[in-house]
């Protein structure tokens, strides 16, 4: 497709591929991981959803619980099958379809392996991370030679939520995408700031799904820390209120005009991008989403474009084809 600077296209930054094999291999059917049981997938499925919620790309990717659920060999295994699918779908429709590699963490000599046949073989567009991959948070220094490789590559990564790693986080009989999964966004950002991940990573464009989980509400908190400075490593993360200008936060189940103003206030409208949560979230809700933020009372039709796609700058030097406007020139 062509890059032309007045074109407006909506880019969907937060939208699940669930084939058959991977459901099979990491979901209880009567018990899914987050509480939900999503539509069924199909590539036609996925196709049809984006022709009616008038989106014109999809960034795809797994969803919870990614590809590692205790036994290495067979991460590994099927990390490679889930990006040999993602990829085959992409080239199959490139001028529908980008896609987010997984990567077996915390497998750390294995997820290297695949982060360089992803991007070296398979040409997919970034990865998706998990807050927590068998209790093994993002920040943790075992995962230091994946991040160092991923700020080599100046990637983007892309973050969803997994359950916490705690028994009690699921005693309360709520299902874990009401609480416990913003609350393992929480931990994640926090943990990737204080201990100094983003830090070291300045290169890498991350994306937190779901408007960042409660980020945006607790922005005061972070301010507070940094105030009193006795979380150690200060003078070289900076300030938790720079941080969250610099990461990008998808509307994907926080498509209000409460979100959206929190969003503007503690991130700027320039780093909000548009997600759908497809195929978890009821499919009318999904297809409504756009309409929602273009018809927030929060942003002007400028920043209501830029939100649902139009301008996707993480994207504009990764993934080349779908830089729709010439960021240069705005």
């Amino acid at each position: 497709m062509t890059g032309n600077p007045d074109e407006s296209l909506t880019i969907d930054t937060h939208h699940h591929i669930l084939p058959d094999f991977f459901w099979q291999a990491t979901e209880n059917a009567h018990a899914p991981v987050g509480g939900l049981a999503p539509l069924r997938w199909s590539k036609e499925a996925s196709i049809s959803f984006m022709d009616d919620a008038g989106i014109d790309v999809a960034v795809v990717s797994l969803s919870t619980p990614g590809v590692h659920t205790g036994d290495s060999a067979k991460a590994r295994a099927l990390a490679r099958r889930c990006n040999e699918f993602s990829a085959e779908l992409v080239h199959a429709k490139p001028d529908r379809f980008g896609g987010f590699a997984c990567l077996p963490l915390p497998d750390v000599d294995a997820s290297l392996e695949e982060l360089s046949y992803a991007l070296d073989v398979l040409g997919l567009d970034g990865f998706v991370l998990f807050t927590n991959s068998n209790g093994v948070y993002l920040g943790d220094p075992v995962l230091e030679p994946v991040f160092e490789e991923l700020e080599r590559r100046r990637t983007v990564v892309y973050v969803h939520p997994n359950p916490s790693p705690n028994a009690v986080a699921h005693s309360l009989g709520l299902p874990d995408n009401l609480l416990d999964f913003p609350t393992d966004t929480n931990r994640a950002v926090a943990q990737m700031h204080y201990a100094n991940r983003f830090a070291r990573t300045p290169s890498v464009k991350y994306i937190f799904s779901h408007a960042g989980g409660s980020i945006p509400h607790l922005a005061a908190r972070f301010a507070i820390i940094d105030e009193m400075g006795f979380i150690a490593g200060g003078e070289q993360r900076g300030a938790a209120a720079d941080m969250f200008r610099r990461i990008y936060w998808d509307t994907a189940l926080a498509a209000s005009d409460p979100v959206l103003r929190m969003l503007r206030d503690v991130a700027g409208i320039n780093q909000v991008l548009y997600g759908t949560d497809f195929p978890y979230l009821r499919r009318d809700l999904a297809v409504s989403s756009k309409q929602r933020i273009l018809q927030s009372s929060e942003l002007n039709d400028s920043e209501g474009r830029h939100s649902r796609g139009q301008c996707v700058t993480p994207f504009s030097a990764p993934i080349p084809s779908f830089a729709r406007c010439d960021l240069e020139g705005k």
